[in-house]
């Protein structure tokens, strides 16, 4: 039940000081960070130390709270932060000019994040403190615009050297400095300071916000440490913070992260059943059925996107690319097809992402036709295959075009592209190509394709070099196939060319010619088993 994961009672006496405009995100920040007494590992020069340090606890707890945490509930499932409580809620022209001045407050704060990041890394650092000499540091807003605007920049270190010369300046940090604070230390992956800050806030009646709670929550869940994840969740209910369908996706991906999907589907099955509350979106959907293909039980994720469907949700790519993950990790990649034609049915168009699973997925399955023409397909939408990708394929599509001479033509156009693309192209690949074509009698383009190699800087195998030879000199082409064989670069074909290009010479009465050859493969060591015949 969610009442259980949520349990504790409320405290209805606690504000909530919401945390800075620019962090009410709906989407959980990556950082986040350990929770609940943990020991006071801390400098004493800091000024983080205030979190702990009892001198200057009174600083903040005669700070008057002028906000309430008021949830309302909008349709999406969001909760919406109302006015101060010197403002009268009747008064609905001042929640309006609080919400204009939060607006106002979050596009300056992107403003300056923006211009932060323009900047080269080596040059923030002086770029804020010519801020902090300009009078940014002048007032405690200035002071929260610019640590959220560094942690939307991710510049955590400057942010948090900011947050230590607050004192110096003679400011106290609220709760809008302390949700920025908590942002900047999961973002250096300091968790247990974090958690003291988050502690501290509780403590003293400056909670974060449910978008700061979601932000530890989910980060948690990254780490797979989902008995934090639950007691920051537990916090939430005891504070009166109540969590969104954001937190619910955070723990129900956290639980199929750690293979724990049983629990993840009975809580998508609760918030289901909760009629007074939020609901699922497409993204709880998809968190489950990636918690189900991850551990071979496809058909049931299938079962769950016809019901998000049926509730009027629209997956996106992600959802989609969930099920092509499964199946082709199931030995299924066949139901790739039905998945990719569902996809466009709904106006929902695949990416590259879900061409590159489906035709690797097929290509491990030895569907090689099938992957040949998942190829042509992602060609025809536009997409560009990678080049590792590409010289896989093209490897698994020549092996069947031995046998299948109708491949042929897919193949050339393969490496083809391969090489206009300026993919890298190994002797290997070029031995396949070449061996391809001579086998098709394509020996102009097998000719053509040893010349690149050489001029690329490759030497081809004489293996090949011998079924040029041999092709060109069944067409009748021995001059061709002489040029081949004398360039100075072979120096030791293989005994089978010289046979063939005497046994042609022989053929076409061409007995000088067959003697010079005879003779050349003595020079280099090779004593062929055809001799020259005089006419």
């Amino acid at each position: 039940m969610l009442v259980l994961l949520a349990g504790g009672t409320v405290n209805t006496s606690l504000r909530i000081m919401p945390p800075h405009p620019s962090l009410l995100s709906s989407t959980p920040y990556p950082p986040p960070s350990p929770l609940l007494h943990l020991p006071p590992q801390r400098n004493p020069c800091s000024f983080r130390s205030i979190i702990i340090s009892p001198r200057h606890l009174w600083k903040i707890q005669r700070r008057k709270l002028v906000t309430r945490f008021s949830p309302s509930r909008h349709s999406h499932g969001s909760v919406h932060r109302t006015s101060a409580i010197l403002t009268p809620p009747s008064e609905v022209q001042g929640r309006e000019n609080q919400e204009r001045e939060r607006r106002s407050c979050t596009v300056r704060v992107q403003c300056l994040a923006e211009r932060i990041r323009a900047l080269p890394a080596t040059d923030r650092v002086e770029f804020v403190r010519l801020l902090r000499r300009d009078g940014q540091m002048g007032s405690l807003s200035g002071v929260n615009d610019l640590l959220a605007a560094l942690a939307m920049a991710h510049e955590p270190d400057i942010a948090l050297q900011v947050f230590d010369e607050m004192p110096s300046h003679g400011l106290d940090p609220d709760s809008w400095t302390f949700s920025s604070a908590i942002v900047c230390h999961c973002l250096k992956n300091n968790l247990d300071d974090a958690a003291r800050i988050l502690d501290f806030m509780v403590d003293n009646e400056l909670c974060p916000s449910v978008a700061t709670f979601t932000t530890l929550v989910n980060s948690f869940c990254r780490k797979g440490q989902m008995q934090r994840a639950f007691e920051v969740f537990r916090v939430m209910n005891r504070v009166g913070c109540e969590p969104t369908i954001q937190t619910y996706n955070c723990l129900i991906k956290g639980l199929c992260y750690v293979g724990r999907v049983e629990e993840a589907y009975e809580m998508l099955e609760n918030i289901k059943k909760d009629s007074f509350s939020i609901k699922p979106d497409i993204y709880t959907y998809t968190a489950v059925m990636d918690g189900f293909c991850k551990v071979g039980r496809s058909p049931e994720a299938m079962e769950l996107l016809d019901e998000a469907l049926e509730a009027g949700l629209s997956p996106n790519v992600v959802t989609y690319n969930t099920l092509f993950n499964g199946y082709c990790k199931e030995g299924k990649p066949m139901k790739g097809f039905g998945v990719l034609k569902l996809m466009k049915e709904s106006d929902c168009m695949p990416d590259n992402i879900s061409y590159s699973t489906l035709i690797h997925g097929l290509l491990k399955w030895g569907k090689i036709r099938a992957a040949l023409r998942a190829y042509k397909e992602m060609v025809g939408d536009g997409f560009e295959v990678e080049g590792r990708m590409l010289n896989t394929l093209l490897r698994a599509v020549r092996r069947i075009s031995l046998k299948e001479r109708n491949l042929l033509d897919d193949v050339y156009q393969m490496f083809e592209k391969m090489r206009s693309r300026g993919c890298v192209i190994d002797e290997t690949s070029y031995g396949f190509i070449i061996q391809t074509l001579s086998v098709g009698n394509r020996d102009e383009e097998a000719l053509f394709n040893i010349e690149h190699m050489m001029r690329m800087g490759h030497s081809p195998k004489m293996t090949s070099l011998a079924r040029v030879v041999r092709a060109l000199c069944g067409e009748g082409k021995l001059d061709k196939a002489l040029l081949v064989l004398m360039d100075e670069r072979f120096t030791h074909p293989i005994k089978d060319a010289y046979n063939v290009v005497i046994n042609e010479s022989n053929r076409q009465g061409r007995w000088l010619c067959a003697c010079n050859v005879y003779g050349m493969a003595l020079k280099r060591g090779v004593v062929p088993e055809k001799k020259p015949e005089d006419a």
